[in-house]
């Protein structure tokens, strides 16, 4: 008896061990279903199975919804919408100034197009996240009885609410949140595992600013992206003015202070708008949406073995970089597929545009 008793236990631990939690290896079933009740709509990205990152600056929280929006795309048709803040406002009943276009998302899976809109001005603008099939047909996405979860930021700014969440992204398992923090190294860079419900409070991050000559610990990251280097996964981040660093995201480790290697200065009196990563004829590249200097095309030949900027410099080093001609005007950029991105781009009077091009 006890030599049966003995087995049945080890039988058991074993069955323990080979199973994997759900939310594991379904992080559908870790949703939970209801009402999600945004106070703003900011930076998207896209998770595992059509799951949506929203980041909401204003209650300092991630939510992550499920679209489901699993439909495989089954056309290579390249979108082109003119005037889609128009469109966009006809949709919500409002004027195209009502209606602003804050970020966003392409579903990798649907290859439809997410947008996180603002209607109205100031405080009291409603959040929209409207969705853009290849097709280019518009609808709102509701919120209402939907699978979702979401992770509060703790410690977040008060003073510059809207820089509480600047850019997240799904990295490995992992959400990565940029944003500021009410501490005195303010900024930060958070790991959050997903599926989440809670956040920690975050890795303070510094780097050097060739352009100003310092070290800068109160300078956000206004957008990055995901990148493998020598098989470890990094963040390229880029900041206002231009420096473009690099973090690994194994150093992100809640209440850390950490160093980034500042890879490249781009231009000082310039914001980063949109950026990823991508491959072309073998080589690896960052498209870089610029308020000031254009669309950016950065090389990434020697980033892993680049030591970084640490003193003072006049005007640009680093990594080198083409300026794209004739794509001026782009506010936000995501990849569409291998060989192409979209791109919300300004058509003057207002307007704006959503088309997608070869990647260059």
């Amino acid at each position: 008896m006890r030599r049966l008793l003995a087995t049945l236990v080890a039988l058991s631990a074993l069955a323990l061990v080979g199973q994997t939690p759900a939310a594991e290896s379904d992080p559908l079933a870790s949703l939970k279903s209801g009402v999600v009740v945004l106070k703003s709509a900011g930076p998207l990205a896209f998770g595992p199975q059509g799951i949506l990152l929203i980041g909401d600056p204003t209650a300092a929280t991630i939510y992550a919804v499920d679209t489901n929006d699993r439909s495989t795309a089954t056309t290579k048709d390249s979108v082109k919408i003119e005037g889609i803040n128009e469109k966009v406002a006809s949709l919500l009943g409002t004027e195209a100034k009502e209606a602003e276009i804050k970020d966003l998302a392409v579903n990798p899976i649907s290859r439809s197009t997410y947008l996180s809109v603002a209607r109205g001005r100031g405080p009291s603008a409603t959040p929209v996240i409207i969705r853009v099939s290849p097709d280019g047909k518009l609808a709102e996405l509701s919120l209402k009885e939907v699978k979702y979860a979401k992770a509060a930021i703790p410690n977040a700014s008060e003073k510059t609410r809207q820089e509480a969440i600047t850019h997240l992204a799904y990295v490995n398992g992992r959400v990565i949140v940029a944003g500021l923090s009410n501490e005195e190294f303010s900024s930060k860079l958070r790991s959050i595992p997903f599926p989440f419900d809670t956040a920690d409070k975050g890795t303070s991050v510094e780097i050097f600013h060739g352009a100003h000559g310092k070290l800068e610990t109160r300078s956000p990251v206004r957008v990055f992206a995901p990148y493998k280097i020598d098989g470890e996964d990094h963040l390229l981040a880029a900041y206002t003015c231009t420096p473009l660093v690099k973090f690994p995201v194994s150093s992100l480790k809640p209440g850390e202070k950490i160093r980034g290697t500042t890879v490249a200065e781009l231009g000082n009196r310039n914001r980063p708008l949109s950026m990823i990563v991508y491959k072309k004829d073998g080589k690896d590249y960052v498209l870089l949406a610029n308020s000031s200097r254009g669309l950016m095309k950065v090389q990434l030949d020697g980033v892993d073995k680049i030591a970084g900027i640490t003193k003072p410099i006049a005007g640009t080093a680093g990594l080198k970089y083409d300026t794209i001609k004739g794509k001026e005007g782009v506010q936000k950029l995501d990849a569409y597929g291998p060989e192409h991105a979209i791109i919300l781009v300004s058509a003057g009077a207002g307007k704006l545009n959503l088309e997608t091009i070869e990647l260059p």
